[in-house]
This record gives C-alpha cells, sequence and structure tokens, in this order.
C-alpha cells in the first residue's frame, strides 16, 4: 500500500518498478503500478499510476489516475485524476478531468480540463500522434 499523503488516496500496488530499476520502450499494464527508478518512452493504461519520490519518467502518459511525486517529462494524460505532491515536478502539458496540486511543486506545461471523462479514450492517444506525425511527412 502506498502511504496516504496529504489528500491523496492510498491504493493497492499490484507492481513496483524498484529504484535501481531503469526501462525503456512501451508499457502497458491493467491494474496499478509504482515507478520508483528511471523510464523513458512511453505508458499507456487503464490503470493507476503512482511516480514515486526519486522516480524520473521521461515520456507521454496516458492513464486512467496518477499520482506524481518524482519528476516527469513528458504529456500526461489522465482521464479521471492527476495529483501532484509536494516536491514533484512536471514538464509537460497535463490533461484531466480532476487536478490537484500541492504546495512546492514544479509545474511548466499547459492543463486542459476533460469536461465529460466518459468521452475519452486513452488507448486513441497514440493513434492521433502517429496521424499527426504521418501527416507532417511527405
Amino acid at each position: 500500500m502506498t502511504k496516504k499523503k496529504g489528500n491523496s488516496i492510498a491504493r493497492k500496488i499490484g507492481t513496483t518498478l524498484g529504484k535501481s530499476t531503469v526501462f525503456s520502450g512501451v508499457m502497458h499494464f491493467t491494474d496499478s503500478l509504482k515507478i520508483n527508478g528511471s523510464y523513458e518512452g512511453e505508458i499507456i493504461s487503464s490503470g493507476f499510476l503512482y511516480v514515486e519520490e526519486g522516480a524520473v519518467i521521461k515520456a507521454d502518459i496516458h492513464v486512467d489516475s496518477i499520482v506524481v511525486a518524482g519528476v516527469v517529462h513528458g504529456d500526461i494524460v489522465a482521464v479521471n485524476h492527476v495529483e501532484m505532491l509536494s516536491g514533484g515536478q512536471v514538464y509537460g502539458n497535463v490533461k484531466t478531468s480532476r487536478l490537484r496540486i500541492a504546495d512546492n511543486v514544479v509545474f511548466q506545461g499547459k492543463c486542459e480540463m476533460i469536461k465529460d471523462p466518459r468521452t475519452v479514450d486513452i488507448f486513441s492517444a497514440r493513434v492521433e500522434k502517429l496521424k499527426k506525425t504521418v501527416g507532417s511527412v511527405g
């Protein structure tokens, strides 16, 4: 279980990438994931992501909910909830239906609020990005 920090919701974590873990690529998971180490690439999930203090993520993230206590470089789409805990750092744009930012957070980016989370398909984000890339070639 994660500790309750501030007003964050304590959740049972199914999988943890430890402090000494360095991982890159495209990661998919369905339930919950806690990252303590380093990750680079893309993260896609219908579940919950917890970025622990000391973790460094360089990825575009598409999840249901996320809590950031570490560092994230990349855009975040979290259909239901984004929470940035004290000491957390986010360098990228955020799209979500609920946002909570604690004191002493670094957030450099834009925020777009989702009016109806039921209309967002987090798995379509990669396709949209691919279409933009393919459309710009030629």
